[in-house]
């Protein structure tokens, strides 16, 4: 088997019905990941503060507001340890079986914080199995994301990389649109009390749903092309992880910087915007929740046109033009959130998520274009969960402490224009890699 007839072929995948599938294969997967992650994050941003912590919620609750944040960022910590896990896994065994175990794990760490007992309850053990199951979720979420990428662009005809590749992207926005829309249905069907006590544990048990329906998926995808052909030359690549140290370590520093700036403007969407709308506004909670589900319609759509547009004009070309108009628009953006008003509110979220979009759809090929074969897995996981670490762990608490200390909201877009220039400067340094050859012999 020939790198370039089975991996590389305009034809890609072997039918138009194993095409469909790998790709509801890669969507089913980040789609339930981010799901998770939006639950936790926007109930971090208005409930779990006082149900985990409360005494300090009662004494500080800004600090308690601080902590309940930084359980978002804990998580993140333990993703490059879930990336190098899964990366080195996936490049030995195959993407399909760490494909599973990550999606069940995450899942099983989600529906346990549904039945998880509050600080009323068990005091001080609230919070540290709150963070402990919050490990869980990074662990696996660090696996995740590489796999489902990789799946997906690898399975990829040559000129449709881009395009296959913004599938798994796109479980980001869907994952949202579920969890807000979700959290929206049930804040305005029942009281706030109700809620308070027991309504916020739906959403993480019916993720168990969700799991069940990915998990069948999963399993009727094929294994990748590429990966086949590796384990045709296994006794060639006997320690991916020591490899990729020895000789890409440019490319895993350069995709962290690439992912900085997107990861921490997608954060403030995802976490800060609803927290400081509704707390520092006094804007009504249902209408900014219902308002970031239509930008999260906007940033399904945009991620698609960045994959797409990367296959006709370029990687480079398409990430740069994204982050220029994030960059352009944050202090504007930030003039329409303090108006207070919900349409203006509405419309420069938005907004933001056309340049999100553009430096999002195209990462997906473009990591795997950066990355030789026998380390992809590895390269693109470890890459990509550094590149979150250094941008959207902690967005949302410093956005929170640049707003305690500066009182100005545009001291936030000031941070977020910054980390534009770092991961454009990424971008170019990586140079363009549309239409490189994925298979084993094309880097060697």
């Amino acid at each position: 088997m020939t790198a370039t007839s089975t991996v590389d072929s305009p034809t890609g995948p072997s039918s138009k019905r194993e095409e469909r599938r790998v790709l509801a294969g890669t969507l089913v997967g980040t789609t339930i990941e981010w799901y998770d992650f939006f639950i936790f994050a926007q109930l971090t941003a208005t409930l779990l503060a006082p149900l985990f912590l409360s005494p300090l919620e009662k004494s500080n609750p800004g600090v308690a507001q601080l902590l309940s944040f930084a359980t978002i960022g804990i998580s993140f910590l333990f993703r490059p340890l879930g990336a190098f896990v899964a990366g080195h896994l996936g490049d030995k065994m195959g993407r399909k079986a760490v494909l599973v175990m990550t999606l069940v794990m995450m899942g099983a760490a989600t529906a346990l914080i549904g039945v998880l007992p509050t600080y009323e309850t068990i005091g001080l053990w609230a919070p540290v199995l709150l963070i402990f199951l919050r490990v869980v979720q990074g662990f696996s979420a660090g696996g995740e994301w590489g796999g489902a990428a990789l799946m997906a662009v690898e399975h990829a005809p040559i000129k449709k990389r881009g395009l296959f590749g913004a599938y798994p992207q796109i479980g980001v926005p869907i994952g949202m649109i579920l969890a807000t829309g979700l959290l929206f249905f049930l804040q305005s069907g029942m009281s706030k009390e109700a809620f308070t006590a027991w309504g916020w544990r739906v959403p993480f048990l019916l993720s168990v749903v969700l799991i069940v329906v990915g998990y069948l998926i999963r399993r009727a995808v094929g294994e990748s092309p590429v990966f086949k052909e590796l384990s045709q030359r296994k006794a060639e690549s006997k320690a991916p992880l020591g490899e990729l140290f020895r000789r890409n370590k440019k490319e895993v520093v350069l995709a962290a910087l690439i992912f900085i700036a997107n990861n921490a403007a997608g954060y403030l969407l995802i976490a800060f915007f609803i927290s400081y709308a509704t707390k520092a506004l006094k804007m009504p909670a249902p209408q900014v929740l219902l308002a970031t589900t239509i930008a999260s319609f906007g940033w399904l759509i945009f991620t698609m046109v960045g994959g797409w547009l990367s296959d006709k004009i370029g990687r480079v070309k398409t990430f740069l033009i994204g982050y220029a108009l994030v960059f352009a628009w944050m202090i504007p953006m930030f003039v329409l959130i303090d108006s207070k008003d919900i349409l203006l509110y509405g419309t420069a979220l938005f907004v933001l998520t056309i340049g999100l979009g553009l430096s999002y759809g195209p990462m997906s090929a473009m990591y795997a274009e950066m990355f030789p074969a026998q380390v992809r897995y590895s390269g693109i996981s470890i890459g990509y969960a550094l590149g979150a670490i250094l941008g959207g762990a902690f967005a949302p608490l410093i956005a929170q402490a640049l707003l305690d200390s500066t009182k100005w909201s545009g001291s936030v877009g000031l941070y977020i224009m910054g980390l534009c220039i770092i991961s454009a400067v990424g971008v170019i340094l990586a140079k363009e890699t549309r239409g490189r050859p994925l298979g084993y012999s094309a880097h060697h």
